[in-house]
């Protein structure tokens, strides 16, 4: 069955919306109508080759749908299922999952290398980060699919696949934020905004936005900021101006940017922590000198995919959702068809909006 995909012929190549052949879901493969995809950061660094992926592929990873089918051996879930997709399935074998650091697995994105479905032509395409979700419909490891949680609208519960679960991570997981702690988030993109929300539910009490745009302050503001600092030069000096003069206890850069993990670094207090989850190049080198390591006392540590169980995570977001304390509606800035995911990059690019939401209209006007 052919289906509407956007694909990656090359890397650095424009994205194609063309029409794709996607097989039936063979042993312990599950086939997914979209909902929606939001369009990650993650995505434009595959796209550009910031990060490797196997081409020609269908990009997106941060999906949510129905299932239309599933293959031999799949019994926990049923046609007719909303469910999550998890572009990163910990194997439970590797050293990393023996530690219990599932965000680490080694074998996580093993399934990028496959070929998952075919152009209309026969053209071999790969599933970027395993769920080919830039699609009209996937089909993807049982693996990659989790159930969506009760109360939780499937267009909504897209952006928990990746936007929240990395925001949300970052604070209680890796910074491990403390009621009445002082936050600063660099970057107020999609994930930017959630850990901003995130900070508030942990209680922080002084949250501190930082962007190159100024026209970012509301949205931050609404996502929980209690300040906005537009980046320049002096920007961790008016963070310390802002927190008596001692910094923030807690820095989170969602940019990835080597002068911006500096400035974050240096926005903490003395034995402050730095948590880093944008997604920079080989080509973004950051410097310390060993005595103000010494001196500061700080810590700097990375962040991958929020440090998250989405097993785990995925029920406690679900009920800061059902709540009222978390706004997965909030991160959206955009909503837009397949064909708008080259300019949802071009956006990204030129620092505008959150988070891009590609909606599936047919799907969302037959339910």
């Amino acid at each position: 069955m052919a289906v509407r995909a956007a694909v990656l012929p090359a890397i650095g190549a424009p994205l194609e919306i063309t029409e794709i052949d996607l097989p039936d879901p063979g042993p312990g493969r599950v086939r997914v109508r979209l909902a929606a995809v939001g369009v990650c950061h993650s995505d434009l660094s595959l796209s550009d080759g910031t990060m490797r992926v196997p081409v020609p592929a269908v990009l997106g990873h941060e999906g949510a749908g129905t299932v239309v089918a599933v293959g031999e051996g799949v019994e926990h879930l049923a046609p007719g299922a909303g469910v999550i997709l998890n572009w990163a399935p910990s194997c439970g074998r590797c050293h990393a999952c023996s530690l219990g650091e599932v965000w680490l697995c080694a074998n996580a994105l093993n399934g990028a290398a496959e070929v998952y479905a075919r152009t209309t032509d026969g053209i071999d395409l790969h599933p970027g980060l395993n769920v080919a979700a830039f699609a009209e419909e996937t089909v993807v490891p049982a693996s990659c699919v989790l159930p969506l949680p009760d109360g939780i609208p499937l267009t909504d519960a897209a952006l928990l696949g990746c936007a929240v679960l990395t925001g949300y991570g970052a604070i209680h997981h890796s910074a491990k934020v403390r009621p009445g702690e002082t936050v600063a988030v660099f970057g107020v993109g999609g994930v930017g905004l959630a850990t901003l929300q995130a900070a508030r539910i942990a209680g922080a009490s002084t949250i501190v936005a930082v962007d190159v745009s100024p026209e970012k302050e509301e949205l931050a503001r609404a996502a929980g900021a209690t300040e906005y600092v537009v980046a320049s030069e002096q920007t961790a000096r008016e963070i310390r101006g802002r927190t008596g003069k001692q910094g923030v206890d807690v820095a989170v850069e969602c940019v990835g940017r080597a002068v911006a993990i500096r400035t974050a670094w240096e926005s903490t207090r003395r034995g402050g922590r730095t948590t880093v989850v944008g997604i920079g190049g080989k080509d973004q080198q950051v410097t310390f000198n060993a005595l103000e390591l010494f001196h500061w006392g700080r810590t700097l540590s990375g962040c991958v995919y929020g440090n998250s169980n989405p097993a785990e995570d995925l029920p406690v977001l679900a009920e800061h959702v059902r709540a009222g304390r978390l706004d997965l509606s909030a991160l959206v800035t955009e909503r837009i068809a397949l064909d708008g995911i080259p300019a949802a990059f071009d956006n990204m690019l030129a620092g505008k909006g959150g988070r891009a939401l590609v909606v599936f209209q047919e799907l969302l006007e037959s339910r």
